[in-house]
């Protein structure tokens, strides 16, 4: 293992009742307008959003609201939020959702802070330079994102889905109770856990020699998922196991599994062409195309995918390259068993031939760049694992 550096000053609040501290935390940071920011009727509905306004307006801190998040987060609503904040002269701003939520809610920080167009800084065109302090109130166990650098947005104009890592738009708390994720329906609560295992298996998949005690880490992450989304799925409100969805959500995103720079990341790559362009669910997605692109790189890392199956899935076949063949199916069976996709189709998606063509050119960032580390993906090789996939 290479030097590293290791960084995550979140901090975490977890249980029953925490969002009921909420305005010390933001007070701490020194919030004095908040934008709440949330997504659909979810937290109107559930009267979280009325009790989180009581309790501000009960601290003496004003705020503006901002709902109205979609699934995959769109760059219009990140505007209108920025023009919200510079004309409120909001100084705080609190995500009361999930990943699309928190990671919409970075968009926005950054963009109230750094000058000019916010969609150069998400093309790596120009390089943030600060973000409005942001926190959170996280009601699904899935994107991590309440303890990552990183946030994702669509640009509707090309349906180009990009993404921004810097530890500038780090949460400085998040609140996670997990009674809050109850009332989550069964679709969500397991694209959710299908999320939490790709950000681990990314980083389980790396360039380099991995640190034992990461793998340790990843495959506890992956067991606890394996074992507790089921109970999750039959048993909506049971406490412990959607606390253990919760805490594995952000460590599959925080660097305990592994550093995030040298991790495989392509069916990430793949799978955001697929939620921009068709607006499906993130962790759907990369299950129905995370079969397609380990059979079609495994054999650049049997040994890895060998070890996989054997570690998590109890496989005993001697022979690596069966094994890491059982393995994959193995996975695929456990995201069938959790009423989750494994193929475009069961996505709900039937592509052409045009649109894999559109898909692959797109994630190759037009011809420019190639993805992977287990085995680089040029444009030629996206479009064989979406047509596979199909």
């Amino acid at each position: 293992m290479n030097q590293f550096v290791y960084y995550a000053p979140t901090k975490v609040y977890f249980g029953k009742g925490q969002e009921s501290h909420v305005t010390e935390y933001i007070k701490q940071y020194g919030g004095t307008k908040v934008l709440l920011h949330y997504g659909g009727h979810s937290a109107e509905r559930s009267g979280l959003l009325d009790r989180i306004k009581n309790l501000l307006e009960e601290a003496g801190l004003a705020y503006v609201c901002l709902g109205g998040v979609v699934a995959n987060p769109v760059l219009s609503k990140v505007e209108e939020g920025i023009a919200l904040c510079k004309k409120g002269g909001v100084d705080f701003i609190l995500a009361i959702g999930g990943g699309s939520v928190i990671d919409s809610a970075k968009a926005i920080g950054y963009g109230v802070v750094n000058e000019g167009n916010l969609w150069d800084y998400y093309e790596k065109k120009r390089t943030v330079t600060g973000c409005l302090p942001i926190g959170c109130v996280l009601t699904i166990a899935a994107a991590g994102s309440e303890m990552s650098n990183s946030s994702v947005i669509t640009n509707e104009n090309g349906q180009l889905k990009r993404g921004l890592t810097n530890d500038y738009g780090r949460c400085r708390f998040a609140i996670m109770n997990p009674e809050l994720t109850y009332t989550l329906p069964p679709y969500q609560s397991m694209s959710g856990a299908v999320d939490i295992m790709m950000h681990t298996l990314e980083r389980f998949f790396v360039s380099e020699e991995p640190m034992e005690i990461y793998d340790h880490f990843a495959l506890g992450v992956l067991k606890t998922v394996v074992h507790h989304a089921p109970i999750v799925l039959k048993e909506p409100m049971n406490y412990e196991s959607r606390s253990e969805l919760m805490w594995a959500s952000s460590c599959s995103h925080n660097g305990m599994s592994g550093p995030r720079e040298i991790g495989d990341w392509a069916c990430h790559q793949l799978e955001h062409e697929l939620s921009g362009k068709y607006g499906v669910a993130h962790g759907a997605g990369l299950s129905a195309v995370w079969g397609s692109w380990a059979r079609y790189v495994y054999e650049a890392d049997v040994k890895r995918f060998a070890k996989l199956a054997r570690e998590l899935f109890d496989m005993k076949e001697e022979d690596d390259h069966v094994c890491a063949l059982k393995g994959i199916e193995a996975m695929e069976a456990f995201f069938t068993s959790i009423q989750m996709p494994i193929s475009l189709h069961e996505l709900g998606l039937e592509v052409s031939d045009e649109d894999i063509r559109e898909l692959a050119h797109k994630c190759s960032f037009f011809g420019k760049r190639t993805i992977g580390c287990v085995k680089k993906l040029d444009e030629k090789d996206m479009r064989n694992i979406y047509k596979n996939a199909k």
